[in-house]
């Protein structure tokens, strides 16, 4: 497990303990040989906190865009991540969201966002990935003593398109 995916869970079940609230973040384990559905699951009797998050850590010094080709897996089936996750939730009944962490070079903080997963799936069927700069404009994970602060709720209602719809709209 890399440390965004353990520092993630770990937070959410910290989260869970001291909010006296019924829920736990568990990974799923990768086979060689099995499909892995997503990275964390997050179950609780809460619909807020019925999640399931794919993780993924960017070197943003070598690359300008998190790619769909490049960055999400295809099983031996020849089906994308992106569709499996998307079956993943509708027949779970789960929220989705894409956690990306960036990592800026030595000497730089690494920075993660949350971007919920109806807009990962509007990009992939449009055949275009995230730029860097176009992942820093959805909910930043904001950090608190070394875990990431817990806030489904922000992260699903930031969303960047919402966001460039009210403006053209308003």
């Amino acid at each position: 497990m890399n440390d965004f995916e353990h520092t993630l869970k770990r937070s959410f079940n910290e989260f869970f303990i001291e909010n006296n609230i019924r829920g736990i973040c568990h990974r799923l384990k990768q086979s060689r040989f099995e499909t892995q559905l997503v990275d964390l699951l997050v179950d609780s009797l809460d619909p807020d906190y019925y999640l399931a998050i794919e993780c993924k850590s960017i070197d943003a010094t070598k690359t300008n865009a998190l790619y769909f080709t490049q960055h999400f897996t295809i099983d031996r089936n020849n089906l994308h991540q992106v569709a499996r996750i998307s079956d993943f939730l509708y027949r779970s009944g789960r929220r989705g969201l894409l956690a990306v962490e960036l990592r800026l070079g030595s000497g730089r903080k690494k920075n993660a966002y949350m971007i919920p997963w109806k807009e990962v799936v509007e990009r992939f069927n449009d055949g275009v990935g995230f730029t860097i700069d176009e992942i820093q404009e959805y909910a930043i994970i904001q950090r608190k003593k070394g875990l990431y602060v817990i806030d489904p709720k922000r992260w699903q209602n930031n969303s960047r398109i919402k966001e460039k719809n009210d403006i053209q709209d308003g």
